[in-house]
């Protein structure tokens, strides 16, 4: 008899502890529709201070297919999704939201396209962006129009990370060890054949987002600078049309002197000249010091994510 293929589904966890619960049960429902398949839950329990480690305890008792790992502290949820591929068994892998805006039943779907049109990894996209704030929805359009015009590592707008992958493109993602991680990056970056179904997600089943604006602009701009080098190189166009500019001034100032003696004068006008490039040349000099924090830390080969608990540690226990 022939060994069925696995799927794990790797669920970052951060305070769900009311979510964990109602996400099992959903997408238990779906792995029971795909009988030819065994699954694997594997959550990954971002440091939470709530029960959210307690919840997945009496899980992984309950169910043998439902595994974890629980970090020391809180590692953000790029360490979780790349702890979840690193530790992930099955043949194919799937990378779930645990607040059900990521609706299990297009698993189906998502494995149809694998098995049946020979695509390497299905993901979803959505254009709706329910629940966004007006403020989010114009931020949120800008940024992939940026990313796509600045990088290299093309993206799908409105790319969630609900996506299955085959193990040929999570060895591709786990190969790419980098402390400073850009998943949605990495996964343009590593190529292979994407299927793209659109879908309007639904709102969260219950919780509110760990994402507030702030995080959001910090995860904005660290997607930019981890997969482009158009900052620097607009810097330095930026500083050659300033010193074109300044040239050009000083030739007028030069011959206006001449020919009609003018008098030093507009102090005002400078004060407000030297006072514009000053900033321009500090906030230079911060898109600078964000590379090279990145850089700073990348050379440390500090540890990506610390694991305090599995299922396997705490039965040994």
């Amino acid at each position: 008899m022939n060994k069925k293929e696995m799927i794990t589904l790797i669920i970052p966890c951060f305070n769900e502890e009311e979510a964990i619960p109602l996400f099992y049960t959903e997408t238990d429902k779906v792995t029971k529709k795909m009988k030819n398949l065994d699954f694997e839950f594997l959550f990954i329990d971002d440091g939470s201070n709530d029960k959210t480690l307690e919840v997945l305890r009496k899980l992984s008792k309950k169910d043998s297919r439902v595994r974890y790992i629980s970090f020391s502290r809180n590692f953000g949820k790029e360490a979780g999704m790349f702890a979840g591929l690193e530790n992930s068994k099955g043949d194919y892998v799937a990378i779930m939201d645990v607040d059900l805006q990521d609706p299990p039943e297009k698993l189906i779907d998502m494995y149809h396209g694998i098995k049946e049109e020979d695509y390497d990894c299905v993901a979803l996209y959505t254009k709706t962006h329910e629940g966004y704030s007006f403020i989010r929805k114009g931020l949120t359009n800008l940024w992939y129009k940026l990313v796509d015009k600045m990088s290299k590592s093309k993206q799908m707008p409105g790319a969630r990370d609900f996506r299955l992958m085959t193990r040929q493109v999570v060895d591709a993602i786990i190969a790419m060890p980098e402390y400073n991680r850009y998943t949605k990056g990495m996964f343009g970056f590593v190529g292979f054949k994407t299927k793209w179904i659109e879908y309007e997600a639904p709102n969260r089943a219950v919780g509110t987002s760990k994402f507030n604006l702030r995080k959001l602009i910090k995860y904005a701009l660290e997607g930019i600078v981890a997969y482009s080098t158009s900052l620097l190189t607009l810097s330095a166009y930026i500083g050659l049309l300033f010193c074109l500019v300044a040239f050009i001034t000083i030739v007028i100032i030069v011959i206006k002197t001449l020919i009609w003696g003018d008098p030093v004068s507009g102090w005002p006008s400078l004060a407000c000249l030297i006072v514009f490039l000053g900033g321009i040349q500090l906030f230079f000099l911060g898109i600078i010091g964000m590379y090279l924090s990145k850089i700073y830390l990348e050379v440390k080969h500090r540890p990506i994510y610390i694991v305090k608990e599995t299922e396997g540690t705490k039965n040994e226990k």
